[in-house]
């Protein structure tokens, strides 16, 4: 019988809808640090393995001198997230 986990940052802090993430975004050639609310935690099939996926708002925080011209929702990776502050608890439970 399986286990269900959780999907986690990198360093092991669980990622749930709400909470507020800081990640690394690109714009043209360069990288910017990014903050965002997780919108849906879900997990994707890629190449044969299965990675953590969060679909997420950016809040417009972010590094770098030239405004994003969006803040549309994007998928990113949970591989290089950073859980900055968690959520309500009563989002949790749906």
């Amino acid at each position: 019988m399986g286990k269900r986990g959780v999907v986690t940052d990198y360093s092991g802090e669980e990622l749930y809808r709400g909470d507020l993430v800081a990640y690394s975004a690109r714009q043209g050639n360069r990288v910017r640090m990014a903050d965002a609310i997780v919108d849906k935690v879900t997990t994707r099939l890629v190449d044969g393995r299965l990675r953590a996926m969060l679909r997420v708002t950016p809040t417009g925080v972010e590094s770098g001198f030239t405004k994003r011209r969006s803040l549309r929702r994007e998928w990113i990776s949970a591989e290089h997230v950073r859980l900055v502050i968690p959520g309500e608890a009563s989002e949790r439970d749906q």
